[in-house]
């Protein structure tokens, strides 16, 4: 049977999971064991056949605190090659166990296994893991929760409980299926049929999907933690509770200065804590918590609502009938193509900047980077063959115009062992190979140029990045994922950055700290980072539609002169490709 318990934590009990045999270091060692496994789903009135661990549907939560270090075994039992990220975690000299597939790795095949070992260093708060090859991380998904050191209290009032809520996306079709038609075809791939809360669809789905709700049971004047994920494949979300303020108080496993909304905006791959007070009576009303999409693209999109439900507990001494219908309030989220919010609710988050918790921003810079991110077309190629693109085209994506190819070994192994001939070239662009309008009407078809590039840095550089979305399809907003590194988000706005005006209105104070950054749909964000983590690093869209289609590149970064400051051999079990 499919294990699909409500995420529900009490402080209480982790603490008691948590004091597990200390190791030598510092931390506790946390050792898990992840069998790759299929297991069959229903939802949407619908069973079918999907890649779980452990049978697990979200997937097994990891529990840590700082400081520790987390074992994890994985076995794959399935018919496809499995990689697993473990996203957000800075993988500091642990760039074997971050877990892109032929980047850091090559895949786990059918039967063999590996171990992913790592320590969390100078993190707490929520993260996740997934899948990292092809679309597997549409069922292959569970939290990351990183508690402070032992002693070391939240910047925050002690929540009574912590809940982690996961955002997903859910396809009838099989959804390996799903993206290798449309890379063959040339066109977009077909849309989800539903979102989900913690692997639920919720009531708006049918009349076999309401069975299938999240439930939030909570007491009144209680103070609880939600840990929201966006795991999504290719949704923005809004998140909104019913006639309930959340505060944010963290976002990507970084504490920010708490500010109250009603509605939250997460990209795929983004982390936010919200704490929620619930009311001090109970009310005779329940109260729908809704997600839905955030779109700005020109693509069609699964403009539909998952939703859960927060019940305030009946007392014991309630003589009311459990089976007593009560009212259900809906929140009020806004439109789906709400930019105007999206980017005041962005604008809203700056770090703590406290002694305890400071912003280390860099404060000069090494290296300069101008990266173009968005779509583009290429010519259907092939004697009377019809694309499915725009206009008889292939849709494609690009940073910089180069539209990066997957080698077909792990770029870490060849940059490790100085054998980079024939996998990669060290020459991706700094910035885009001509200016143009960028937000404005496109020039004629720049057709991205396929290229396994990487960009090199050398040790501890300060780098500053600043990402400029692109209208060449249409303008859209993209989430950007850096792979072992947090970045500072200096500033962002609408149409062309402008390099002498701009950076006058930087924020180097108390920029927010997070992994993965929206580029505002017809705009640009601007992104600061010190390079003290040697290996290669993954940069790439979290619309995994995007990632598909080369909206991609990676980071190598040399070693440093010390032996603290250089990447370790790669680990016996290493997989091979």
């Amino acid at each position: 049977m499919i294990s699909h318990k409500p995420l529900v934590f009490l402080v209480t009990a982790l603490s008691l999971l948590l004091e597990l045999s200390v190791s030598k270091h510092s931390g506790v060692m946390r050792h898990y064991k992840f069998n790759i496994e299929m297991q069959n789903v229903t939802r949407l009135c619908q069973t079918k056949s999907i890649v779980t661990v452990n049978g697990q549907f979200p997937g097994p939560t990891i529990t840590a605190r700082e400081g520790d270090r987390v074992v994890v075994k994985v076995v794959n039992h399935v018919q496809y090659n499995v990689s697993i990220h473990w996203h957000g975690i800075r993988q500091l000299r642990s760039g074997w166990a971050d877990g892109p597939a032929y980047i850091t790795q090559c895949p786990i095949q059918t039967g063999q296994s590996y171990v992913y070992n790592f320590t969390i260093t100078a993190q707490r708060g929520t993260l996740f893991w997934h899948a990292h090859i092809s679309w597997l991380r549409v069922t292959l998904y569970g939290p990351i929760i990183v508690f402070p050191k032992k002693g070391v209290p939240y910047p925050f009032p002690q929540p009574y409980e912590e809940i982690p809520i996961i955002f997903g996306e859910w396809w009838k079709a099989d959804t390996e299926t799903v993206i290798n038609q449309a890379l063959q075809t040339g066109g977009a791939p077909n849309i989800s049929d539903a979102f989900t809360i913690n692997g639920l669809t919720g009531p708006f789905y049918g009349n076999c999907s309401a069975k299938d709700t999240f439930k939030l049971k909570v007491k009144p004047g209680k103070t609880y933690m939600l840990r929201l994920i966006n795991a999504a494949l290719n949704d923005e979300l809004f998140f909104s509770i019913a006639n309930h303020t959340m505060t944010v108080i963290d976002a990507d496993a970084v504490y920010v200065k708490p500010f109250k909304t009603n509605i939250v905006l997460i990209t795929p791959g983004q982390t936010t804590n919200v704490l929620l007070k619930t009311k001090n009576h109970r009310p005779n009303t329940a109260f729908l918590m809704e997600a839905r999409p955030y779109a700005t693209g020109p693509a069609s999109f699964d403009n539909s609502t998952t939703a859960g439900i927060l019940e305030y507990h009946l007392p014991s001494n309630n003589a009311t009938s459990n089976n007593t219908k009560i009212a259900l309030l809906k929140p009020s989220l806004t439109k789906f193509n709400d930019t105007v919010f999206a980017t005041k609710f962005s604008k809203k988050l700056r770090s703590l900047a406290s002694s305890k918790f400071p912003a280390l921003v860099p404060q000069k810079v090494d290296r300069r980077f101008f990266f173009t991110v968005g779509l583009g077309l290429n010519p259907c190629s092939g004697p009377n063959k019809t694309c499915q693109g725009p206009n008889n085209t292939i849709l494609t994506a690009s940073i910089n115009n180069v539209s990066f190819v997957m080698p077909n070994t792990a770029l870490l192994q060849a940059h490790y062992s100085n054998q980079s001939k024939g996998v990669y070239t060290a020459d991706f662009p700094a910035n885009p190979p001509f200016k143009f309008n960028y937000t404005g009407n496109p020039p004629s078809n720049p057709a991205p140029a396929a290229g396994t590039r990487v960009a090199v840095l050398p040790f501890n550089a300060s780098v500053e990045v600043v990402l400029q979305d692109t209208s060449i399809v249409g303008a859209e907003s993209h989430p950007l994922h850096l792979h072992g590194y947090n970045f500072f988000v200096l500033g962002q706005g609408f149409g062309n950055f402008d390099p002498n005006k701009d950076p006058a209105k930087f924020n180097l104070v108390d920029p927010v700290e997070r992994n993965t950054v929206g580029v505002p749909s017809g705009g640009w964000v601007a992104i600061r980072f010190l390079a003290d983590n040697p290996g290669v690093w993954f940069m790439h869209c979290h619309l995994e539609a995007h990632t598909s289609w080369g909206l991609k590149m990676a980071w190598v970064v040399m070693d440093g002169i010390r032996r603290n400051q250089k990447l370790p051999p790669p680990p016996k079990d290493l997989p091979k490709c």
